[in-house]
């Protein structure tokens, strides 16, 4: 019988891999389309575009996978936190670019837009797309559902 490898966090591995490999494809046609467009300020737009809408969905992702053996309330405080200060940074980094004119903001917006629903895209499918155990097998020799203890676990 074959298992599939990695444990409860394959899929999430799945879907970040997924994810940086759609952002990549997007930044590449990105620019292009963008240099071709506009000129070097459409390059620019569209490489911060891909970095802030890209960035934003795959820290997530990540910092889903580094918190995936934490205790609930603990993952839950860190990605709230992650997520604030995710926003932060957005919302800095957008208010640092605003006054400046080196990129084509059409550019930044489209490929922004675009990053976030490819990303998100990718990642999911990458998760769908997994083989997942709805058990996890006990290393004691039996297989249960996961946090609940075998007929090999309980004494008589």
């Amino acid at each position: 019988m074959m298992m599939p490898s990695g444990g409860s966090t394959a899929a999430l591995r799945r879907a970040v891999r997924f994810g940086a490999l759609g952002l990549v494809a997007l930044a590449v046609i990105g620019v292009a389309v963008s240099g071709l467009v506009a000129g070097l300020p459409g390059v620019w737009g569209a490489l911060l575009g891909a970095g802030i809408g890209g960035g934003f969905v795959l820290i997530t992702a990540v910092t889903v996978l580094a918190t995936a053996k934490l205790p609930p309330l603990t993952a839950a405080a860190v990605l709230l936190g992650s997520w604030l200060l995710k926003m932060a940074v957005a919302l800095i980094a957008l208010g640092l670019l605003s006054p400046l004119d080196f990129y084509s903001r059409t550019s930044l917006a489209i490929v922004m837009v675009g990053a976030l629903i490819l990303v998100l895209g990718s990642e999911t499918w990458g998760v769908l797309g997994s083989k997942m155990l709805y058990v996890e097998p006990n290393t004691r020799g039996g297989a249960g559902v996961a946090g609940e203890p075998s007929s090999s676990d309980t004494k008589e």
